[in-house]
Protein backbone atom coordinates (compact mmCIF):
# COMPACT_ATOMS: atom_id res chain seq x y z
CA UNK A 1 0.00 0.00 0.00
CA UNK A 2 1.37 3.39 -0.95
CA UNK A 3 2.24 5.92 1.70
CA UNK A 4 0.11 8.52 -0.07
CA UNK A 5 -3.08 6.47 -0.28
CA UNK A 6 -5.96 8.59 0.93
CA UNK A 7 -5.78 12.21 1.99
CA UNK A 8 -4.29 11.59 5.41
CA UNK A 9 -0.77 10.36 6.09
CA UNK A 10 -1.10 6.72 7.20
CA UNK A 11 -0.18 5.66 10.70
CA UNK A 12 2.14 2.73 10.05
CA UNK A 13 3.65 2.13 13.52
CA UNK A 14 2.61 1.95 17.15
CA UNK A 15 4.47 5.23 17.70
CA UNK A 16 2.37 6.87 14.98
CA UNK A 17 -0.87 5.93 16.74
CA UNK A 18 0.33 7.37 20.05
CA UNK A 19 1.52 10.59 18.43
CA UNK A 20 -1.72 10.98 16.46
CA UNK A 21 -3.87 10.47 19.56
CA UNK A 22 -1.89 13.20 21.33
CA UNK A 23 -2.12 15.53 18.33
CA UNK A 24 -5.87 15.04 17.81
CA UNK A 25 -6.50 15.41 21.55
CA UNK A 26 -4.61 18.71 21.48
CA UNK A 27 -6.58 19.86 18.43
CA UNK A 28 -9.92 19.01 20.05
CA UNK A 29 -9.22 20.71 23.38
CA UNK A 30 -7.63 23.84 21.92
CA UNK A 31 -10.33 23.99 19.22
CA UNK A 32 -13.14 23.82 21.79
CA UNK A 33 -11.45 26.49 23.91
CA UNK A 34 -10.97 28.73 20.88
CA UNK A 35 -14.64 28.33 19.92
CA UNK A 36 -15.78 29.01 23.50
CA UNK A 37 -13.66 32.17 23.72
CA UNK A 38 -14.86 33.37 20.30
CA UNK A 39 -18.50 32.80 21.34
CA UNK A 40 -18.02 34.72 24.58
CA UNK A 41 -16.43 37.61 22.71
CA UNK A 42 -19.32 37.65 20.24
CA UNK A 43 -21.97 37.50 22.99
CA UNK A 44 -20.36 40.23 25.08
CA UNK A 45 -19.86 42.44 22.02
CA UNK A 46 -23.59 42.24 21.30
CA UNK A 47 -24.78 42.34 24.87
CA UNK A 48 -22.68 45.26 26.03
CA UNK A 49 -22.33 47.31 22.85
CA UNK A 50 -22.58 51.08 23.31
CA UNK A 51 -26.20 51.32 22.16
CA UNK A 52 -27.44 48.38 24.26
CA UNK A 53 -29.74 49.17 27.18
CA UNK A 54 -28.27 47.09 29.99
CA UNK A 55 -27.66 47.76 33.67
CA UNK A 56 -23.98 48.70 34.04
CA UNK A 57 -24.23 49.81 37.67
CA UNK A 58 -22.60 47.95 40.56
CA UNK A 59 -20.11 46.16 38.33
CA UNK A 60 -18.10 43.70 40.48
CA UNK A 61 -14.54 44.80 41.22
CA UNK A 62 -13.28 41.22 41.39
CA UNK A 63 -14.42 37.61 41.56
CA UNK A 64 -11.83 35.33 43.09
CA UNK A 65 -13.52 32.12 41.94
CA UNK A 66 -13.49 33.38 38.36
CA UNK A 67 -9.82 34.38 38.57
CA UNK A 68 -8.88 31.00 40.04
CA UNK A 69 -10.92 29.22 37.35
CA UNK A 70 -9.35 30.96 34.36
CA UNK A 71 -5.88 30.55 35.86
CA UNK A 72 -5.97 27.00 37.19
CA UNK A 73 -8.07 25.39 34.44
CA UNK A 74 -5.62 26.20 31.59
CA UNK A 75 -2.74 25.23 33.90
CA UNK A 76 -4.33 21.84 34.60
CA UNK A 77 -4.95 21.27 30.88
CA UNK A 78 -1.36 22.24 30.07
CA UNK A 79 0.08 19.91 32.72
CA UNK A 80 -2.15 17.10 31.48
CA UNK A 81 -0.88 17.45 27.92
CA UNK A 82 2.68 17.82 29.19
CA UNK A 83 2.43 14.52 31.09
CA UNK A 84 0.77 12.82 28.12
CA UNK A 85 3.47 14.10 25.76
CA UNK A 86 6.23 13.05 28.17
CA UNK A 87 4.87 9.48 28.26
CA UNK A 88 4.67 9.35 24.45
CA UNK A 89 8.18 10.80 24.09
CA UNK A 90 9.68 8.40 26.65
CA UNK A 91 8.16 5.50 24.71
CA UNK A 92 10.42 6.30 21.76
CA UNK A 93 13.53 5.53 23.79
CA UNK A 94 12.41 2.82 26.19
CA UNK A 95 14.45 -0.37 26.32
CA UNK A 96 12.53 -3.24 24.74
CA UNK A 97 13.74 -6.77 25.43
CA UNK A 98 13.68 -8.94 22.35
CA UNK A 99 13.50 -6.03 19.89
CA UNK A 100 15.14 -6.66 16.51
CA UNK A 101 18.24 -4.43 16.22
CA UNK A 102 18.96 -2.46 13.06
CA UNK A 103 22.08 -0.30 12.85
CA UNK A 104 21.75 2.93 10.88
CA UNK A 105 24.72 5.10 9.91
CA UNK A 106 24.24 8.43 8.15
CA UNK A 107 26.89 9.55 5.69
CA UNK A 108 26.98 12.31 3.11
CA UNK A 109 24.66 11.60 1.39
CA UNK A 110 23.10 8.22 2.09
CA UNK A 111 21.74 5.98 4.81
CA UNK A 112 23.68 2.75 5.37
CA UNK A 113 21.64 0.19 7.28
CA UNK A 114 22.62 -3.23 8.57
CA UNK A 115 20.78 -6.11 10.21
CA UNK A 116 22.29 -8.28 12.92
CA UNK A 117 22.92 -11.19 10.52
CA UNK A 118 25.15 -8.93 8.39
CA UNK A 119 22.72 -8.10 5.59
CA UNK A 120 23.29 -4.50 4.52
CA UNK A 121 21.07 -2.00 2.75
CA UNK A 122 21.64 1.43 1.23
CA UNK A 123 18.73 3.91 1.41
CA UNK A 124 16.28 1.05 2.00
CA UNK A 125 15.09 -0.60 5.17
CA UNK A 126 13.13 -3.86 5.19
CA UNK A 127 11.16 -4.61 8.37
CA UNK A 128 8.76 -7.36 9.48
CA UNK A 129 5.16 -6.47 10.31
CA UNK A 130 4.37 -6.60 14.02
CA UNK A 131 7.99 -7.10 15.16
CA UNK A 132 9.39 -4.60 17.64
CA UNK A 133 12.45 -2.89 16.15
CA UNK A 134 15.32 -1.05 17.84
CA UNK A 135 17.20 1.38 15.61
CA UNK A 136 20.73 2.35 16.66
CA UNK A 137 21.58 5.65 14.94
CA UNK A 138 25.06 7.06 14.31
CA UNK A 139 26.81 9.29 11.78
CA UNK A 140 30.23 9.25 10.17
CA UNK A 141 30.45 12.97 9.42
CA UNK A 142 27.91 15.74 10.11
CA UNK A 143 24.51 15.78 11.82
CA UNK A 144 21.80 13.93 9.91
CA UNK A 145 18.18 13.36 10.92
CA UNK A 146 16.40 10.08 10.29
CA UNK A 147 12.73 10.73 9.51
CA UNK A 148 9.92 8.36 8.48
CA UNK A 149 6.70 10.41 8.33
CA UNK A 150 4.35 7.39 8.30
CA UNK A 151 6.01 6.09 11.48
CA UNK A 152 6.05 9.55 13.13
CA UNK A 153 9.68 9.05 14.09
CA UNK A 154 12.35 11.70 13.61
CA UNK A 155 15.70 11.53 15.35
CA UNK A 156 19.01 13.33 14.81
CA UNK A 157 22.13 11.26 14.24
CA UNK A 158 24.77 13.29 16.06
CA UNK A 159 28.55 12.88 15.70
CA UNK A 160 30.06 11.18 18.72
CA UNK A 161 26.77 9.79 19.98
CA UNK A 162 24.57 6.73 19.56
CA UNK A 163 20.81 7.16 19.78
CA UNK A 164 18.27 4.36 19.98
CA UNK A 165 14.64 4.40 18.84
CA UNK A 166 12.10 1.64 19.49
CA UNK A 167 8.89 1.08 17.51
CA UNK A 168 6.73 -1.62 15.92
CA UNK A 169 5.60 -1.48 12.26
CA UNK A 170 1.84 -2.04 12.15
CA UNK A 171 0.97 -1.66 8.47
CA UNK A 172 2.24 -3.33 5.30
CA UNK A 173 3.55 -1.06 2.57
CA UNK A 174 6.39 1.09 1.32
CA UNK A 175 7.03 4.38 3.09
CA UNK A 176 9.39 7.26 2.49
CA UNK A 177 12.33 8.08 4.73
CA UNK A 178 14.29 11.34 4.63
CA UNK A 179 17.14 13.25 6.12
CA UNK A 180 15.63 16.37 7.67
CA UNK A 181 18.80 18.05 8.94
CA UNK A 182 20.62 20.11 6.31
CA UNK A 183 23.85 18.16 5.78
CA UNK A 184 25.44 19.58 2.65
CA UNK A 185 25.15 19.77 -1.11
CA UNK A 186 22.98 16.69 -1.77
CA UNK A 187 20.92 16.87 1.41
CA UNK A 188 17.64 17.01 -0.54
CA UNK A 189 18.50 13.71 -2.27
CA UNK A 190 19.37 11.86 0.92
CA UNK A 191 16.40 9.59 1.42
CA UNK A 192 14.97 6.22 0.60
CA UNK A 193 12.17 3.84 1.52
CA UNK A 194 11.07 1.62 4.37
CA UNK A 195 9.43 -1.62 3.22
CA UNK A 196 7.21 -3.35 5.79
CA UNK A 197 6.74 -7.03 4.90
CA UNK A 198 4.90 -10.02 6.27
CA UNK A 199 7.12 -11.85 8.80
CA UNK A 200 7.54 -14.92 6.59
CA UNK A 201 8.44 -12.76 3.58
CA UNK A 202 10.91 -10.79 5.67
CA UNK A 203 12.55 -13.97 6.99
CA UNK A 204 12.95 -15.19 3.42
CA UNK A 205 14.38 -11.83 2.30
CA UNK A 206 16.77 -11.71 5.25
CA UNK A 207 18.09 -15.21 4.56
CA UNK A 208 18.91 -14.26 0.97
CA UNK A 209 21.62 -11.86 2.06
CA UNK A 210 24.45 -14.13 0.91
CA UNK A 211 27.22 -15.57 3.06
CA UNK A 212 28.31 -12.26 4.61
CA UNK A 213 29.56 -12.55 8.17
CA UNK A 214 27.27 -11.46 10.96
CA UNK A 215 28.02 -8.19 12.72
CA UNK A 216 29.01 -10.10 15.85
CA UNK A 217 31.50 -12.24 13.89
CA UNK A 218 33.05 -9.17 12.29
CA UNK A 219 33.12 -7.49 15.67
CA UNK A 220 35.03 -10.40 17.15
CA UNK A 221 37.60 -10.16 14.33
CA UNK A 222 37.97 -6.41 14.91
CA UNK A 223 38.17 -6.99 18.68
CA UNK A 224 41.13 -9.32 18.16
CA UNK A 225 42.77 -7.22 15.44
CA UNK A 226 42.86 -4.16 17.70
CA UNK A 227 44.39 -6.24 20.48
CA UNK A 228 41.41 -5.86 22.79
CA UNK A 229 41.33 -9.57 23.61
CA UNK A 230 44.92 -9.38 24.89
CA UNK A 231 43.79 -7.23 27.83
CA UNK A 232 40.06 -7.80 28.29
CA UNK A 233 40.01 -11.57 28.29
CA UNK A 234 39.40 -13.32 31.62
CA UNK A 235 42.66 -15.28 31.12
CA UNK A 236 44.73 -12.18 30.37
CA UNK A 237 47.63 -11.28 32.68
CA UNK A 238 46.87 -7.57 32.14
CA UNK A 239 44.76 -5.96 34.86
CA UNK A 240 41.76 -4.87 32.75
CA UNK A 241 37.99 -5.46 33.03
CA UNK A 242 36.65 -8.71 31.61
CA UNK A 243 34.20 -7.66 28.88
CA UNK A 244 32.45 -10.99 28.51
CA UNK A 245 28.76 -10.42 29.25
CA UNK A 246 29.28 -6.67 29.71
CA UNK A 247 26.17 -5.71 27.70
CA UNK A 248 23.63 -3.84 29.87
CA UNK A 249 25.61 -4.60 33.01
CA UNK A 250 25.83 -1.86 35.65
CA UNK A 251 29.42 -0.57 35.72
CA UNK A 252 30.86 1.18 38.78
CA UNK A 253 33.33 3.96 37.98
CA UNK A 254 36.31 5.37 39.86
CA UNK A 255 34.56 8.68 40.54
CA UNK A 256 31.63 6.97 42.28
CA UNK A 257 29.19 7.09 39.37
CA UNK A 258 27.46 4.09 37.86
CA UNK A 259 26.58 3.64 34.20
CA UNK A 260 24.87 0.98 32.14
CA UNK A 261 27.06 -0.66 29.51
CA UNK A 262 25.08 0.21 26.40
CA UNK A 263 26.23 1.07 22.86
CA UNK A 264 27.14 4.65 23.82
CA UNK A 265 29.24 3.51 26.80
CA UNK A 266 31.12 0.95 24.68
CA UNK A 267 31.79 3.56 21.98
CA UNK A 268 33.14 6.06 24.53
CA UNK A 269 35.28 3.35 26.11
CA UNK A 270 36.92 2.74 22.72
CA UNK A 271 37.41 6.35 21.65
CA UNK A 272 37.53 8.18 25.02
CA UNK A 273 38.77 5.54 27.47
CA UNK A 274 39.76 8.03 30.17
CA UNK A 275 36.26 9.52 30.45
CA UNK A 276 34.62 6.66 32.37
CA UNK A 277 37.32 4.64 34.12
CA UNK A 278 36.08 1.48 35.84
CA UNK A 279 36.53 1.35 39.61
CA UNK A 280 39.62 -0.60 40.62
CA UNK A 281 41.49 -0.01 37.36
CA UNK A 282 44.04 2.52 36.16
CA UNK A 283 43.37 4.77 33.13
CA UNK A 284 46.00 3.11 30.94
CA UNK A 285 43.91 2.10 27.92
CA UNK A 286 44.89 4.01 24.73
CA UNK A 287 42.31 5.71 22.54
CA UNK A 288 41.46 4.11 19.20
CA UNK A 289 40.09 7.33 17.74
CA UNK A 290 40.94 7.52 14.04
CA UNK A 291 41.72 3.79 13.92
CA UNK A 292 38.18 2.42 13.76
CA UNK A 293 35.11 3.52 11.82
CA UNK A 294 31.58 3.86 13.18
CA UNK A 295 30.65 0.65 11.36
CA UNK A 296 33.50 -1.25 13.06
CA UNK A 297 32.49 0.09 16.47
CA UNK A 298 28.94 -1.08 15.88
CA UNK A 299 30.35 -4.51 14.98
CA UNK A 300 32.21 -4.59 18.31
CA UNK A 301 29.00 -3.57 20.09
CA UNK A 302 27.18 -6.46 18.40
CA UNK A 303 29.96 -8.87 19.42
CA UNK A 304 29.95 -7.79 23.07
CA UNK A 305 26.16 -7.99 23.12
CA UNK A 306 26.39 -11.57 21.81
CA UNK A 307 28.49 -12.57 24.84
CA UNK A 308 25.74 -11.51 27.27
CA UNK A 309 22.83 -13.69 28.41
CA UNK A 310 19.93 -13.50 25.99
CA UNK A 311 17.48 -10.71 26.79
CA UNK A 312 13.97 -11.66 27.75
Amino acid sequence: MSEHAGWLLPAASDVAHRVDHLLFGLFVVTGLMAIAIACLIFVFCLRYRRSARVDRSNAPANKRWLEYTWTLTPLAIFLGFFAWGAVVYAGFYGHAAGAMPVFVVGKQWMWRLEHANGRREIDELHLPLGQKVRLVLATEDVIHSFYVPAFRIKQDAVPGRYTELTFTPTRLGTYEMHCTEYCGTDHARMGGHVIVMRPEDFARWLSQGGTRETMAARGFDTFRRLGCSGCHDARSSVHAPDLSGIWHRVVHLRDGRTVVADAAYIRDSILLPKRDVVAGYEPVMPSFEGQVSEAEILDIVAYLKSTAPEER
